[in-house]
C-alpha cells in the first residue's frame, strides 16, 4: 500500500461545532500536518440519514480519507497507527 502523507491524502470531516471528538480529530490532523475539508452537518442541513448514506456512519465525526469512509475519531487514531501512515 502506498505511503500516506499530507500531499497525497484528501480528508473530509463531517462534524458539528459542539462535538468534542470532532475537535480532537481536527486538532490531531492539523498537528500531523494534514489539511481537511470540514462539513458542518448542522450549518449545511445534512440529516444523520443523509450523512450515513455518504459516510456509512450516523455519529459525528465521520471521516473520509481519499473518499473512503473510515469512521470516527477512534478509527482515525487507529488508522494512523498502521504502516501507510507511519
Amino acid at each position: 500500500m502506498e505511503k500516506r502523507n499530507p500531499d497525497n491524502t484528501s480528508i473530509k470531516i463531517y462534524s458539528t461545532p459542539w462535538c468534542g471528538p470532532c475537535n480532537m480529530a481536527k486538532k490531531f490532523l492539523s498537528e500531523k500536518g494534514y489539511q481537511f475539508e470540514e462539513v458542518d452537518i448542522e450549518k449545511n442541513n445534512i440529516s444523520r440519514e443523509e450523512m450515513a448514506s455518504m459516510t456509512k456512519g450516523t455519529t459525528v465525526p465521520q471521516i473520509l480519507i481519499n473518499n473512503h469512509p473510515i469512521g470516527g475519531f477512534d478509527d482515525l487514531i487507529q488508522l494512523f497507527e498502521t504502516e501507510p501512515f507511519k
